[in-house]
């Protein structure tokens, strides 16, 4: 495993169901910044909308050239789930996108029903880890957190990658979570959150974090509530 993987948190204040004002304010963001992979958050696009059928977009539409065209010109790696339509089916889609054009594909394993997010969409069986500049890297999306199983370090990997839509009423369960799944799993754990008041009234405080495989706190969520910024 090389030591120095530079991770990029996108933590950003979403404009609810509004792909092109988003992914101008994630590239204004991004413009200054140096890393080695960029990482936005839980329906970066869009905020964690269930209107599916409406907001959903293709594997060759516009966010997914966006993310390919921002890798290929910064050189590095995008990643970060949007909503997918494939064969009519909707999917809450963690996309890994090289500078070469190689993807890779996370479909979000456990829906959050309590908010009818498995009415809208169809959840992913599969894990994803992806090796890159030796690391193992495992994605998952906000609600796989709380699944320990599913996470399960058995596949060797070095670094947890949690993005999020995760409201503000349960930060010290995200905080909890986090430091968990790293500490269990002796793993780095990085995860990415949003701020701001979606569409459907969530409020959400950011609280981006990473965490050292021992639950040191390498990145502190305390110094990250409810501003917009890279962390």
């Amino acid at each position: 495993m090389r030591e120095d993987l530079r991770v990029v948190l996108v933590q950003a204040n979403l404009v609810w169901e509004d792909a092109q004002a988003n992914r101008e304010t994630i590239e204004n963001l991004l413009m200054t910044q140096e890393g080695d992979v960029f990482v936005l958050p839980e329906m970066f696009s869009t905020g964690f909308t269930m209107d599916s059928a409406t907001v959903a977009e293709t594997m060759g539409g516009a966010t997914v050239n966006w993310m390919l065209e921002q890798a290929q010109q910064r050189q590095k790696v995008l990643c970060g789930s949007l909503v997918i339509n494939e064969n009519d089916q909707f999917f809450n889609r963690m996309l890994w996108v090289q500078p070469n054009g190689d993807m890779q594909i996370y479909d979000k394993g456990h829906l959050f029903r309590m908010a009818g997010e498995d009415e809208h969409y169809s959840g992913g069986s599969k894990r994803v880890v992806v090796d890159f500049q030796g690391w193992r890297i495992c994605l998952s999306v906000c609600y796989d957190l709380r699944f320990p199983v599913w996470l399960r370090n058995d596949q060797k990997y070095d670094l947890l990658l949690c993005v999020a839509n995760w409201p503000e009423a349960r930060r010290d369960i995200w905080q909890t979570l986090l430091r968990a799944r790293a500490v269990e799993n002796q793993a780095f754990c990085a995860g990415v959150n949003i701020i701001g008041t979606d569409g459907a009234g969530v409020v959400y405080g950011g609280g981006s974090a990473v965490y050292h495989g021992d639950g040191k706190v390498l990145v502190d969520p305390e110094e990250h509530l409810s501003k917009q910024r890279i962390i």
